[in-house]
């Protein structure tokens, strides 16, 4: 550790959450459901169309309504930055509207008054995992061109809109995700029993390239100051062995999901990728326009980075464990959180140099967390708080390796930590895994109060901001106490 090493004077820090995780009101002021709400049970059940009578993203931790107590909460904490995603079903309820929902757009409006009352750098994200459910059951998803409109008109509506009081814009949260939670990422629906085939998954991909690649070159025409990113969910994989095979096991897995980063930064299918489609009899509707379209890239990379994984060429003899919505091969030099994500800060480093050596392009931490099982104590002045060290600890580990990456020369712009508050994961949706520097009284049978309560690693992170990170070389041991 090296604490000669520094962040940026102008580094963002912040957190991150999602619509369809945290705002609830799901049928409130002409908002209806979306594909969220038809995953009651998380990304690895089937979807349940309609909807149950009860799920937990009804309310969720209902920041619809409780935005400005939340906010002023961050505010407290002393964010730079907050990134938020705009609920596409609650500006276009049905997707296909030639007119948006006037309330919805105005809901979006108040949350980036109480962010410039603070001085709070929005970060927002166009499609987080949330389209109108009658984009998937009526048109088949992404898999359908006709998206590309939809999407783009959605897009025009909101860089109008808001233009001038957001300059950062990501255009689709996880884009390669849409490869292995084909709903989830993407709205596709199995059909006459038979699984979402490679073809149907990357003629939806290509469309959604496609959507946001135009979207890029529309928020430029619109605002010239807009900073426009795409996302990817980042995963350092490793080869499990020296053999030669899992070397090369690594490199292709890898590329499934760097090659949505080449199409972005790079404006065109890399070789590997149409090798990879020949091999494998995949084939889609890929026109000369579109051709076009793909090479308004992006001005900056941003990532999830949860854990690393690891490639074998012989799978079968591998033990797997939990990742960001896919399983990895565990790593026997890796210690595991209570959900079976691998614990690898190293590998944070890793893939932003990674990302920086392949593009030079700015790069934007946008996730970042552990989720836990918290216990709720008293703190001893009247209130409740949890003593989150394990949190206090995972996260240091990171953001000094972000340091070093840093020093690496990588210019990372940010790092916005999932979540802030905690909020209903999108993998099991549950509460009770939770991730948020601030508790939020409430279950996955949906009995609390919905009260916040301030985290230990609340006032943590607020030192860490306050610094700029000085603080991160002090042990968690040294942390100041809960309300000091």
């Amino acid at each position: 550790m090296n604490p000669k090493l520094t962040f940026p004077e102008n580094f963002l820090w912040g957190g991150a959450i999602a619509a369809n995780q945290c705002e609830g009101a799901v049928l409130e002021d002409g908002k209806k459901f979306s594909c969220a709400d038809a995953m009651p049970h998380g990304v690895f059940k089937e979807p349940v169309i309609p909807p149950p009578e009860f799920y937990l993203k009804q309310t969720a931790i209902d920041f619809y309504h409780r935005y400005k107590e939340d906010i002023a909460l961050f505010a407290e904490m002393g964010f730079k930055v907050f990134r938020f995603s705009l609920s596409w079903s609650r500006i276009f309820p049905d997707g296909n509207e030639l007119m948006p929902n006037e309330k919805g757009l105005e809901f979006y409006d108040k949350v980036l008054d109480e962010l410039e009352k603070y001085g709070i750098e929005p970060l927002v994200t166009i499609s987080h995992y949330e389209m109108p459910l009658n984009l998937a059951t009526a048109y088949g998803g992404w898999s359908n061109r006709k998206l590309i409109d939809f999407y783009l008109h959605f897009a025009q509506t909101v860089f109008k809109r808001y233009q001038g009081r957001v300059k950062y814009w990501l255009t689709f949260n996880e884009i390669n995700m849409i490869l292995h939670a084909p709903f989830n990422g993407g709205g596709l629906l199995p059909q006459n029993g038979s699984e979402v085939t490679l073809n149907q998954k990357y003629q939806a991909a290509h469309h959604q390239l496609v959507a946001s690649a135009l979207a890029t070159k529309l928020g430029h025409q619109i605002d010239p100051e807009n900073k426009i990113g795409c996302m990817i969910a980042g995963s350092t994989i490793y080869p499990l062995t020296p053999d030669p095979e899992d070397a090369m096991a690594a490199l292709w897995k890898d590329r499934s999901s760097l090659f949505f980063a080449d199409v972005h930064c790079r404006g065109a299918y890399p070789a590997y990728i149409q090798r990879y489609f020949r091999e494998n009899n995949i084939s889609f509707e890929v026109t000369e326009e579109d051709k076009l379209a793909l090479k308004n890239t992006v001005d900056f990379i941003s990532i999830s980075y949860y854990s690393s994984d690891c490639a074998t060429a012989h799978p079968e003899n591998a033990d797997t464990t939990r990742g960001n919505i896919v399983f990895s091969v565990k790593n026997p030099c890796l210690k595991r959180s209570d959900w079976g994500y691998q614990i690898d800060p190293i590998g944070l480093r890793y893939i932003l140099n990674q990302l920086y050596d392949r593009y030079q392009l700015p790069i934007f931490i946008v996730e970042n967390g552990i989720g836990a099982r918290d216990t709720l104590i008293p703190d001893g002045k009247g209130s409740y708080t949890v003593n989150d060290i394990y949190r206090i600890d995972f996260l240091r580990q990171h953001l000094l390796q972000v340091r070093e990456a840093i020093a690496d020369g990588v210019p990372v712009l940010g790092y916005t930590s999932w979540a802030p508050i905690d909020l209903v994961s999108q993998s099991e949706c549950q509460l009770e895994k939770r991730y948020g520097y601030i508790y939020v009284d409430r279950n996955d049978k949906g009995e609390g109060t919905l009260n916040r309560y301030r985290k230990r690693s609340f006032y943590w992170y607020k030192k860490v901001i306050s610094t700029n990170g000085a603080s991160l070389d002090e042990t968690p041991a040294n942390e100041m106490e809960p309300n000091e």
